[in-house]
């Protein structure tokens, strides 16, 4: 699982109150991946819209997030995708840290996710996953029907691609990941 930055931001806002009351003044760099208040800020969740499709695989979805505001505003850049009710997300290819993912006012980004690995011998079947562009957001959720998978979408180590600037190179980014 990885360390979402929206854990440390309460934290340093804390510290920020403490200084103010105390009237001490500290420099304090601010932990990677944080956003400072010159920063490009995160984007609002009801300023996205998300969605996935069937990518011609029962085992492939292919995902986007589009920033319907007219400001540009950042999303991690690593796509949150859960499934039903199981533990955790899929993993990124390559394996990252957190960061922020720059969206143009009306822009998209794309991915690409395998919701099993082919060589397993064991699965999950879950009737729903929930994308999110960011982990600080709820996330849509999308039934398997929809998916094109109506017995349900079959989960193992699933992994995403990193968001990409065109469906073609998050295509090419999981077709590239270790399988």
């Amino acid at each position: 699982m990885r360390i979402r930055p929206a854990l440390i931001a309460p934290a340093a806002a804390a510290l920020t109150v403490l200084l103010l009351a105390t009237g001490a003044s500290a420099a304090v760099p601010a932990p990677a991946g944080i956003f400072t208040p010159a920063a490009l800020a995160t984007c609002r969740e009801g300023a996205v819209k998300v969605t996935a499709t069937a990518s011609g695989t029962v085992d492939q979805v292919r995902i986007s997030v589009t920033n319907k505001s007219g400001r540009a505003c950042a999303v991690d850049h690593i796509p949150t995708v859960t499934f039903g009710d199981l533990d955790g997300t899929a993993q990124p290819v390559p394996p990252v840290e957190s960061a922020p993912y720059r969206l143009a006012a009306g822009g998209t980004a794309y991915a690409a996710v395998r919701t099993i690995d082919p060589a397993a011998e064991d699965s999950r079947t879950v009737a729903y996953l929930t994308v999110a562009g960011d982990p600080s957001h709820h996330g849509t959720r999308f039934d398997a029907a929809s998916l094109g998978s109506p017995a349900g979408i079959p989960v193992w180590e699933p992994v995403t691609t990193l968001w990409q600037p065109t469906r073609a190179g998050a295509d090419a980014a999981l077709a590239a990941a270790p399988r």
